[in-house]
């Protein structure tokens, strides 16, 4: 089976229409026969009779696109593009639009599972025959893979996310098929499938960019510090889960809770950050430095990793200059408060060169303040990309300390 996802929605789908047919043929109604002439052995002319059930399907079409399982079914066959070849291959013509192959499709599936049947019993031979022919039509000369991971310190509301083609976040429990060690270790799962041409680019190597942009994503989307689980499963269409390294992991801090109602904000968040982050340059620097920050299992270790990020925003003279604790707080305070600001996050550069030398002290308000200023470095990046501010942050902090210096 290449995809679970359409072998589940057709079968539901096929499920319903047997039980609301064989309801007709109950109550009365006849399928249609035609009387087909057979040549024997001695070219002796036999009759019988062959059930119109194709006939007696399309009369019916309107009825069985009421059904429940119809929407989710016809959305599952137009998400493939091979169902051209299938309806070529038993004569049908093709529909120029995806939606219009997607029923036309339909039509001759129901067609094949009840072919020269005199009621509509579900035969499962007979589904599994007509569903490893389309499979095998739709999908020729291409490999369905798929890919997950873990999400550790985040869960969500729904069953399933869609956060762009091919990328979603699940729940464990709803996966089908989720490796046990992978549910046992989180309750959110994040997923890649991909159809592949033969020859075509690796899946899996896509999966992990699109993991670690997720990473980055989720991140910055809250201050929950996601984690990715420390081995990634894959799969080759129907074939057994194997473990994977993608380079991503860390320790989740807290919890990142997504509603219903929040789930078009991250879905646009998560795809503007894609679509905008930087390969090269201060920003793609400061980013990744951010992200080791996330990974360190313990401020004290990340502290380095979020004023480096900062200096390359905001400090390209050097951290002798001593003019990041301004920049900063005439970027993330009002002018009231950036003398406050400018001086914690002075305190915080000390207390790096502290770390440095062992003396730094262990207390609630040095983790604090680590938090702190991590949440201003956050709030820059997810501004910056999201185009709420200058790329050029440094410049605009010259320009607001000249307005109002600290």
């Amino acid at each position: 089976m290449r995809s679970h996802t359409l072998h589940a929605a057709l079968r539901q789908y096929v499920e319903e229409v047997s039980f609301s047919l064989g309801a007709e043929l109950a109550d009365g109604a006849e399928i249609p026969f035609e009387l087909v002439e057979e040549r024997g052995a001695r070219r002796t002319a036999l009759y019988c009779y062959r059930p119109l059930t194709d006939e007696f399907l399309r009369e019916r079409v309107g009825p069985l696109a009421r059904l429940d399982g119809h929407a989710p079914a016809l959305r599952a066959l137009a998400a493939h593009e091979g169902l051209a070849r299938y309806l070529s291959a038993y004569g049908e013509r093709v529909p120029p639009d995806p939606g219009s192959r997607a029923r036309a499709t339909m039509g001759v599936f129901l067609a094949r599972v009840f072919e020269d049947q005199t009621d509509f019993a579900l035969d499962v031979e007979r589904y599994d025959r007509a569903y490893r022919r389309l499979e095998e039509t739709i999908f020729a000369g291409r490999t369905h893979a798929a890919a997950i991971v873990g999400v550790l310190g985040l869960d969500i509301a729904s069953d399933e996310v869609v956060l762009a083609d091919g990328l979603t976040l699940t729940r464990a429990a709803a996966f089908p098929g989720v490796p046990p060690e992978v549910q046992a270790e989180c309750d959110v799962v994040a997923a890649f499938r991909a159809e592949v041409e033969d020859g075509g680019p690796d899946p899996f190597a896509q999966a992990g960019r699109a993991f670690r942009r997720l990473l980055v994503a989720l991140r910055l989307y809250d201050e929950g510090g996601v984690a990715l689980g420390p081995v990634a499963w894959t799969r080759v269409d129907d074939g057994a889960w194997r473990p994977a390294t993608i380079g991503a992991g860390g320790v989740p801090q807290g919890l990142t809770l997504v509603e219903a109602e929040e789930e078009d904000e991250l879905r646009a968040f998560c795809s503007l950050v894609a679509r905008r982050t930087p390969r090269s340059g201060e920003l793609a620097w400061a980013l990744s430095r951010f992200g080791m920050a996330c990974e360190r299992a313990s401020a004290a270790e990340a502290l380095s990793d979020v004023l480096l990020a900062l200096r390359a925003l905001l400090e390209p003279e050097g951290a002798a200059s001593g003019r990041l604790p301004g920049r900063l707080a005439a970027l993330c305070a009002v002018p009231d408060e950036r003398a406050a600001l400018a001086e914690r996050v002075a305190e915080a550069v000390r207390l790096e060169r502290a770390i440095i030398a062992g003396t730094a002290p262990h207390a609630p308000s040095v983790d604090a303040l680590m938090v702190e200023v991590t949440g201003h470095l956050r709030a820059l990046l997810r501004d910056v990309l999201c185009g709420h501010l200058d790329a050029d942050v440094r410049g605009l902090a010259d320009r607001l300390l000249v307005q109002s210096p600290v």
